[in-house]
């Protein structure tokens, strides 16, 4: 809690500072902007929020994070929270406050975001948050490839419950691929949506470290360097034959811990994420530059 209460006291700012070279994302041909992920930075949620407030400048925005649907009640509730405090004190009480997603999606930098977005709509921007991670579990026999069906369904409704906004996502870097992933014989998320309607980025590995799940624990996780170093903001151009549209770059990465404070290093945590019913994300070995 006592942490958790620490990010709230980070206030948003009401102006904003995306990443150079955000202004490529906002052609209005692009109904959905997604942004793919190695969950558990720092880095990468501050610049999303970023990103959202640039693009509330011009209209309203619908936010989808990569929640359970099931949280979407208390997510209208924190937006709708009156103090940072109250609001913290809602997503606590969802899996923001327990050990079984604290794979870096539930991140105190996650938190931070969240609460940047909530005081964008405190000060009159027309945004909103939707979860789009399926909660219902798939029978065993329907493989990952529903669930990235499903992924694409709550998206598309979220973007027809607001046809007037630009849908901002923010997803693991495997979901937000325009192309097949052959190792798991897998069409993403991403892949279902129109294409010339759909822009994506894959935030670029340039080192540093994640807090996330792996087969020796969860905690954090050194990142190799895999873009040039050297390399900020949005790159926009063709990306692994076109699995994305561009790159985010945003310099060595900081690994953020789970909001809740009493979370588990055992492996046992790292199934966690299989429960859930989701791939794990991980860096492409092919991004280069």
């Amino acid at each position: 809690m006592i942490a958790m209460l620490a990010a709230a006291a980070l206030l948003a700012s009401s102006a904003c500072s995306p990443p150079s070279g955000a202004e490529a994302l906002w052609n209005p041909d692009y109904r959905f902007v997604i942004v793919g992920e190695l969950h558990g930075t720092v880095e990468t949620p501050a610049a999303f929020a970023q990103l959202v407030c640039a693009a509330a400048e011009q209209g309203a925005v619908t936010v989808a994070l990569e929640l359970p649907t099931a949280m979407q009640p208390q997510l209208d509730a924190f937006l709708e929270a009156t103090d940072d405090v109250g609001a913290v004190a809602i997503l606590q009480s969802t899996i923001f406050g327990s050990v079984e997603m604290a794979d870096g999606r539930t991140s105190l930098a996650m938190v931070e975001m969240m609460q940047a977005i909530r005081h964008l709509k405190a000060e009159g921007r027309d945004v909103t948050i939707r979860a789009f991670q399926p909660s219902n579990r798939r029978p065993a026999s329907f493989d990952q490839n529903y669930y990235e069906l499903d992924m694409a369904v709550e998206l598309t409704r979220a973007a027809a419950e607001r046809p007037e906004s630009r849908v901002l996502v923010l997803v693991g870097n495997i979901h937000a691929s325009k192309t097949r992933f052959d190792r798991f014989d897998l069409m993403p998320a991403a892949s279902h949506l129109p294409r010339k309607e759909t822009v994506t980025l894959n935030v670029a590995q340039q080192g540093g470290q994640a807090w996330n799940c792996q087969a020796d624990g969860c905690g954090p996780h050194g990142l190799m360097v895999r873009y040039d170093a050297e390399a900020r903001g949005v790159i926009m151009g063709p990306v692994s034959e076109g699995a994305w549209d561009g790159v985010l770059a945003l310099g060595p990465m900081t690994a953020s811990v789970p909001a809740v404070e009493e979370r588990s290093q055992s492996p046992a945590a790292t199934s966690s994420g299989a429960r859930a019913g989701f791939v794990h994300t991980e860096p492409y070995p092919e991004l280069t530059r």
